[in-house]
């Protein structure tokens, strides 16, 4: 793959300067917002509001127009309505602007005027070789620079990004995520797609380094066959995740009022999508669980799942939970469940596979269990329980050793770990070791399950012969 799109995409990625067109005091208003998020994200370069009568803007110096800005702007982010776009991104080209986010709606949602102005937008960018975002989208985040005009609120930076074609739902989701403490690398709300598409960021974002995982939140293709050939490409380095809004014809004609987009055949889809190699999910939420441990975890060999759980409900409801998903939770050999016997309370069940710890309090209990499992040749991946609860000032010290211990089995032995904790125990220093290691956490058996399967099928996709 050519570095032409690296270069292209460099400056909405990652921008030394941003000017805000339609800069505004007003709170509220989307020219306001495009200000005060990158101030209050600590964003690495100059902010240059733009107004026409404005002097000053949230402290800022204001231009009436980009042209009077002394320094260089890498990008624009116009907030402008849709009827004085054009000439605004005459006047980034005369400028030498290099990427725009245009936020503005107005454009080919609305019908065949919106098209028409759409279309002018294009030929004045594509002429002066401006790449742009939008129209009709709701912001970017983009960790590398610290900069946020997507949120309110500052995403933690990890490996995920995130490509949405509805901003709104695209923020939504991202609310979630970082509520569960997922790191995301970025996230732009695309919108109409009018120049850049979904092919283009994948392209740019199999080339990034700091993106592990693309996540994207799909309505209607634009270039599909450009874009299977690209996913076909990076799915071989780097997972691919896709929910496809849609599905049904009443689902169809909703995506086209929204982001002007043909929703296309469903099964269709659903078949190239297995051929390029991307995982798809059936449930907007879902692609997140399966990301963050795509983001931070070896890939297993196979489907053998090992289960270290504190009580008996647990073992049983996280075993169903990988049988679900098309998990094996293989009873181990006489001779290790006597060897993991050594190490439970006298009360305990046999630790066949799932191993119940019976409300074991010590906390090396879990991890010589789980590393025991990761070095058993008939187990590939670990759903363990985490050393977090039972925390009293005699047994921390050896609470943050068992955190340790198990934090380095993927390091060590190659296979996966995946943690399952109450939310209220997601605190203190046990959690932080094991977060920091890259260990990641889930709430609920149903999500660990879907987590080992998402490590799991890209490991069967990238191994395939002809992918």
């Amino acid at each position: 793959m050519s570095g032409r799109m690296v270069d292209e995409l460099k400056s909405l990625f990652a921008p030394q300067s941003i000017a805000i067109i339609g800069a505004s005091n007003t709170p509220g208003k989307w020219g306001n917002s495009m200000v005060v998020r990158p101030i209050r994200s600590s964003f690495r370069g100059p902010i240059y509001p733009i107004n026409l009568k404005a002097k000053e803007i949230e402290g800022f110096t204001a231009y009436p127009n980009i042209k009077d800005v002394p320094g260089p702007v890498d990008m624009a982010i116009i907030t402008l309505p849709a009827a004085l776009v054009p000439d605004a991104v005459r006047d980034c080209a005369a400028k030498g602007v290099k990427a725009m986010v245009v936020i503005s709606a107005g454009f080919a949602e609305i019908g065949p005027e919106g098209k028409m102005l759409q279309d002018e937008v294009v030929d004045i960018a594509k002429s002066a070789n401006i790449r742009f975002m939008g129209p009709n989208g709701m912001g970017i985040y983009t960790s590398g620079v610290r900069l946020n005009t997507a949120f309110d609120f500052m995403p933690k930076p990890g490996g995920i990004s995130f490509i949405s074609q509805s901003g709104t739902m695209g923020a939504f989701l991202m609310g979630i995520a970082s509520d569960k403490g997922y790191g995301f690398n970025a996230f732009l709300s695309v919108g109409n797609q009018a120049d850049l598409s979904m092919a283009d960021y994948v392209e740019y974002l199999g080339e990034d380094e700091r993106t592990r995982v693309i996540v994207l939140y799909i309505e209607g293709l634009k270039d599909g066959n450009r874009f299977l050939k690209n996913a076909s490409k990076v799915s071989k380095k780097k997972p691919i995740i896709v929910y496809k809004s849609g599905h049904g014809e009443d689902g169809a004609r909703a995506t086209l009022s929204h982001t002007a987009s043909i929703a296309g055949s469903d099964k269709m889809f659903d078949a190239a999508c297995r051929q390029a190699g991307i995982i798809r999910t059936y449930d907007v939420s879902q692609a997140f669980d399966i990301a963050e441990a795509l983001s931070k975890q070896p890939l297993p060999k196979g489907n053998r799942v090992g289960i270290v759980a504190g009580g008996g409900g647990m073992c049983v409801v996280s075993t169903d939970s990988c049988n679900g998903y098309g998990l094996s939770v293989p009873e181990l050999d006489e001779k290790t469940v006597n060897h993991l016997a050594q190490h439970l309370l006298p009360h305990a069940a046999p630790p066949k596979n799932p191993i119940d710890l019976a409300a074991d309090p010590r906390g090396m209990t879990i991890a010589r269990i789980a590393e025991a499992l990761a070095q058993h040749p008939g187990i590939d991946t670990i759903i363990t329980d985490a050393p977090l609860w039972g925390v009293t000032t005699g047994n921390i010290r050896e609470r943050l050793d068992a955190a340790e211990k198990i934090s380095l089995i993927p390091e060590k032995y190659g296979k996966p770990v995946i943690a399952l904790a109450m939310k209220r125990n997601m605190t203190g220093m046990a959690y932080k070791i094991m977060r920091d290691k890259n260990i990641p956490f889930y709430e609920f058996p149903k999500d660990s399950a879907r987590a080992a399967y998402g490590l799991y099928m890209y490991s069967r996709l990238k191994n395939r012969p002809n992918l």
